[in-house]
């Protein structure tokens, strides 16, 4: 890898690798050998905003700076969310709610922006009649900034645009004067998720269980396979017999037949005889 004439920055092939190594090590995500230009462009504005003239520099800094590990953190991530995105795994939730309505838990293991939970909440709240339900909703992320917009559900109108005129009456605020062209979430809505910050590869999760239902969608491709297992056994231990564990499209756990079953597209059914 070779620095560009264009470029602001010196970036190494040496420096590459140490980014590729504290992020697997902090976070369990492991960066594609392709992945360079975008490390380069997302740190690039850590550096500037640093005032520190190289990259280098930059990762001895963030080696010496444990305030700085979390900004680190949610540049390289990445957030690409939207409402009801994957319908199908939103109407297995609402089969699942009304056979089972009684006190339930559901954890979103990536909740990004807060579209995927707010999705989670707008089905309960549709299954119960009411924003005053059985249900607890935790949502979290690793992202410290995702999670401050995902508390605020404050979204773009082009976000709603594909959502039925009911669920827009319902759960959504126009935004008027400086807000127009935005909209939010309503509180009744809001104050059904809780956020946490939680990193999947921390020993401790700070939940409580039975959680009933988890959604881990388009997560674990981002880590290696032994982290993937590691994580899921971690997540089925905390599940009931008839618990639903629903993954992303470009997930797929049919092999891992000790620890869960197909019981729909990509939704799986926890085996309780998995080590814990």
């Amino acid at each position: 890898m070779k620095q560009s004439s264009g470029q602001e920055f010196s970036f190494s092939k040496k420096d590459f690798e140490r980014v590729r190594q504290v992020l697997y090590a902090k976070a369990g995500i492991k960066l594609a050998d392709s992945k360079d230009s975008l490390v380069y462009s997302r740190l690039a504005r850590r550096l500037r905003i640093l005032n520190i003239q190289s990259f280098q520099a930059y990762l001895d800094y963030l080696e010496k700076t444990p305030e700085e590990q979390q900004p680190f953190i949610n540049a390289l991530t990445t957030n690409l969310t939207a409402f009801f995105r994957e319908p199908h795994h939103f109407d297995a939730l609402a089969e699942y709610l009304k056979k089972n309505k009684r006190k339930l838990t559901i954890w979103c293991a990536a909740s990004s922006t807060g579209e995927e939970p707010y999705s989670i909440a707008m089905i309960v709240a549709e299954c119960f009649g009411s924003f005053d339900t059985p249900v607890s909703i935790v949502a979290s992320d690793i992202d410290s900034n995702v999670l401050e917009k995902a508390r605020n559900g404050i979204y773009s109108v082009d976000a709603v645009k594909k959502l039925s005129a009911q669920r827009c009456r319902q759960f959504f605020h126009r935004g008027t004067g400086r807000n127009q062209g935005k909209v939010r979430i309503v509180p009744e809505l809001r104050k059904m998720v809780l956020y946490k910050q939680i990193n999947l590869m921390h020993s401790n999760w700070a939940l409580s269980y039975p959680i009933d239902i988890i959604f881990c969608r388009n997560v674990m491709i981002y880590f290696d396979k032994p982290t993937q297992v590691s994580i899921l056994k971690r997540m089925i231990a905390l599940m009931p017999a008839n618990g639903m564990y629903v993954a992303g499209h470009s997930e797929n756990f049919n092999h891992q037949r000790e620890l869960v079953t197909p019981m729909g597209q990509t939704i799986y059914a926890p085996v309780k005889s998995a080590p814990e």
